[in-house]
């Protein structure tokens, strides 16, 4: 009986600038700099120790054009590691590391084979009886269906395809190389290793098509495990699939109903046992979380109000839940009990939530609104502040917070 294992990886985006993270917290930035790159140290550690015979990254390798070599060596330190075991790479250019994009190079080591761009290739490994399929992206907009020009299966051999796709449409990911389900069957091969769709996806069993999703986490977006897929053949066929975990960094949503808390005190406490259930499914790893409070409360207005002390109230929440937690946003979606009284001023009573929605909802309002805070934003140095959003908010949410606070002192509550 033949067997043999190999690891499919994909979208390891070395080099990646993590923007919107820097622009919350440039320390948490750079924490989960360091994670992508202990994720690949952690994927070569992977196809080392699982004894693979061969790896397999379905594109973007890089983020994009580098800023300067060193991340170029570093890629070239990890695969050197796997030359000295042995173990050949077969990799493919995505939209990210298109051959347009990224400009710099490096030699690589001879056990790395990069497809090329003009046209579907095929790398043999005679000793497994293994046929490797793929083409790199010329350029980062790829509109044709690039699997149709792949070649006939290689008779006696485990025929692998590899292809940076969409598919037929994975929101919120970009369409390239849009391709069918169906197209991919039509090859023949054994097994599809695609790359682009950062979620973890076995597409079909009959091959199998599967998406590793990428290796590190690098934004909200990407929450829970990340890693590749090691892969073992037995005469011809995948007999098993198991998912590597190897991120070193991770991020996670976090929801907590206010509703059935009554004070401040114990909210917190609620949240500190949330983060500590969180704590423990990063096991051990940094975690960076989106807290969002929602649900009808009496505290709503006051936490609206107070959000700046209640956010450093959450981050010591998360500091006491476990190490390395961070508060990535603190989202609050929270509404007043149905039965709570308007606002009371002298003898009679003001229904002032009515009366601020009417300005609210008013187009001159927003506009001046919207014309003050680009004002301020205008004068913070730029790359500090994130344009759609400078004050982390958008227009509703401050409204709804400075509402909230004007509801406060008028009614003598702060």
């Amino acid at each position: 009986m033949s067997a043999f294992t190999f690891v499919h990886a994909a979208d390891l985006h070395l080099g990646s600038p993590l923007a919107g993270l820097a622009l919350r917290d440039p320390v948490l930035a750079e924490r989960f700099a360091d994670a992508i790159r202990a994720a690949v140290v952690g994927l070569v550690d992977a196809v080392i120790d699982k004894g693979a015979r061969f790896l397999v990254i379905s594109g973007d390798v890089y983020d994009g054009d580098w800023k300067d070599h060193s991340v170029g060596l570093f890629f070239n330190r990890e695969m050197a590691r796997l030359a000295r075991a042995g173990i050949p790479v077969f990799v493919i250019r995505g939209n990210h590391d298109a051959q347009s994009v990224v400009t710099r190079s490096i030699t690589l080591p001879d056990n790395v084979h990069v497809f090329g761009v003009r046209s579907p290739e095929t790398h043999r490994l005679e000793d497994l009886g293994v046929a490797i399929h793929g083409q790199s992206f010329a350029n980062r907009q790829v509109p044709e269906n690039l699997a149709r020009a792949y070649p006939a299966p290689l008779a006696g051999h485990f025929n692998i395809g590899l292809l940076h796709t969409s598919l037929t449409g994975r929101p919120p990911h970009a369409d390239y190389a849009p391709c069918t389900v169906e197209d991919l069957k039509a090859r023949g091969y054994d097994y599809w290793a695609l790359g682009h769709v950062h979620a973890h996806e076995v597409v079909a069993q009959d091959p199998p098509i599967v998406f590793p999703g990428n290796i590190q986490g690098r934004s909200i977006r990407e929450t829970g495990e990340k890693g590749a897929v090691l892969v073992r053949v037995v005469d011809g066929r995948v007999e098993a699939m198991e998912r590597l975990v190897v991120d070193a960094a991770r991020f996670a949503r976090v929801e907590l109903d206010v509703s059935v808390h009554g004070d401040r005190d114990a909210l917190l406490a609620a949240v500190e046992e949330a983060l500590a259930s969180e704590a423990v499914r990063a096991d051990g790893r940094p975690l960076a979380a989106r807290l969002r409070l929602f649900g009808e409360s009496p505290l709503r207005d006051a936490l609206l109000a107070g959000r700046a002390d209640l956010t450093v109230e959450v981050q010591g929440a998360f500091d006491r839940a476990g190490a390395d937690l961070f508060l990535e946003k603190l989202v609050l979606d929270l509404a007043r009990p149905g039965t709570q009284d308007p606002v009371q001023l002298g003898d009679g009573a003001l229904d002032l939530a009515s009366l601020l929605d009417e300005a609210v909802h008013d187009q001159d309002f927003r506009a001046a609104a919207q014309a003050e805070i680009a004002q301020i934003a205008a004068r913070v140095p730029g790359g500090l502040l994130d344009p759609a959003a400078p004050f982390g908010e958008d227009l509703d949410a401050l409204v709804d917070e400075a509402r909230a606070l004007l509801g406060l002192r008028i009614g003598g509550g702060a």
